[in-house]
């Protein structure tokens, strides 16, 4: 779709044999309501890797402008030599190398070696101002660094272009099973995916099982991507009852990748492998899960459906920054632990990340690098003890915790909510 507008579907069964993808910014895809209009994806070939409707941008990358002084957490404005090549306005990457230093400062030598050596942006973010009147100059951005950027480890700002924007999914219903073992001969297949994507939304969303789905069956796979994208929401979402729950990255309801400023609210995942993930690779940070469900995880050894293990929703892989699991209902589990070697090299997959106001009948595991926080529960197992586990290690010291089986009371009832109503009552501009 290269057109660009709100496309219409009306009510009725739509049928895709094909793939579809949207290219041109500003292009909405309605239907008449998740009871009304119903997609129907049914091509199982060649799936691996691929999602039956993409929204996708074609970002390029610009060169490094170096740092000339470390970054904190926490600042929002970052130092450099020159910006004359960046303006208001601009969206930019901060990343650095994964050094050695870096990785042996985290205790993860001989684990974080995919992306030893290589450049990663661990920040999407868009320049509000540029100082040159001073040296170093100045570039002030929309949000604030949540990790120390060093020049150790080639801390740099490169700018960003081609992102897809203004884009979004509404008031549909997806499908995508097929038989069960065309579905397991593919891995990481995806409905729906925003590769590339700014200030966009999926809105009022949710799975169907398809005529002649077995068992009731809705996904093949993967139920939502967001990639290498900022400032996504996903809004009163609910994904069902995926096939392929095996190894190889499936059954992921809700993924986040390399994404930042993602807000997850008023949606449920409900039997996947894991319903609510943040997976592959350094760069997602400032993720929300708010008032999500999270019920039946399970993972899976054959098309057959035999029951290994809960399927946690979880932080999966490499060091995923300040997110926050919010006033959110957990009957499986929720987990924030250290992978080690699983998931090629995940190692830590969290740090100063947040638990708050969890209940239901599941359990949360918080063994965060450096610290995290699990604050206000209500009927929930909370896991914390660093000798329980072997995904404990190196997480010292034991993350904090407050509020167990007070959830109830808790004030905020959300984190989340608060801190946003303080911020727009202080007349704050959330982003240009």
């Amino acid at each position: 779709l290269d057109a660009g507008g709100v496309v219409r579907l009306p009510a009725g069964v739509w049928r895709v044999d094909g793939l579809l993808r949207v290219g041109t910014s500003g292009t909405v895809l309605q239907g008449e309501g998740a009871d009304a209009t119903f997609l129907w994806f049914t091509r199982a070939e060649g799936m691996t890797g691929v999602a039956h409707l993409t929204f996708a941008g074609r970002p390029e990358v610009g060169d490094d402008v170096p740092l000339a002084v470390d970054g904190t957490a926490g600042d929002r404005v970052v130092r450099v030599e020159d910006a004359a090549d960046l303006e208001t306005g601009d969206d930019v990457l901060v990343g650095w190398v994964v050094t050695p230093e870096f990785i042996d400062a985290h205790g993860m030598t001989g684990v974080w070696a995919v992306s030893a050596g290589a450049w990663r942006p661990f920040f999407r973010r868009t320049v509000r101002e540029v100082d040159r009147s001073v040296r170093p100059h100045r570039i002030v951005l929309d949000v604030p660094l949540r990790y120390p950027a060093l020049l150790r480890d080639g801390a740099s700002v490169r700018l960003e272009r081609g992102a897809l924007s203004e884009v979004g999914l509404e008031e549909v219903a997806i499908a995508s099973a097929v038989d069960k073992v065309a579905a397991w001969g593919a891995d990481r297949s995806h409905a729906v995916a925003f590769v590339g994507v700014k200030d966009a939304w999926v809105r009022d969303v949710v799975s169907w099982a398809p005529p002649g789905a077995p068992d009731g069956d809705h996904l093949q796979s993967g139920g939502l991507l967001v990639q290498q994208s900022k400032r996504v929401t996903v809004d009163r979402t609910h994904l069902a009852e995926a096939q392929h729950r095996g190894e190889g990255g499936n059954g992921y309801l809700f993924e986040v990748m390399q994404s930042g400023e993602v807000l997850v609210r008023d949606c449920s995942g409900r039997a996947g492998r894991h319903n609510f993930i943040q997976n592959w690779d350094f760069g997602t940070s400032g993720v929300v899960f708010l008032r999500t469900i999270s019920e039946e995880g399970r993972a899976l050894t054959s098309p057959s459906g035999s029951i290994r293990t809960v399927g946690a929703s979880e932080f999966h892989h490499s060091l995923a920054m300040a997110n926050l699991v919010d006033d959110s209902e957990v009957e499986d589990a929720w987990e924030a632990v250290n992978r080690r070697s699983w998931s090629s090299g995940a190692g830590h997959t969290a740090t100063g990340s947040i638990f708050w106001n969890l209940r239901g009948s599941g359990s949360v595991a918080s063994f965060q690098w450096g610290l995290g926080y699990v604050i206000g529960t209500e009927g929930v197992t909370v896991n914390t003890e660093l000798s329980v586990w072997p995904e404990t290690s190196g997480t010292a010291p034991a993350d904090w915790v407050e509020g167990v089986d007070e959830g109830a009371t808790l004030e905020p009832r959300s984190l989340y909510e608060a801190q946003l109503e303080r911020r727009l009552g202080r007349g704050e501009v959330l982003w240009p």
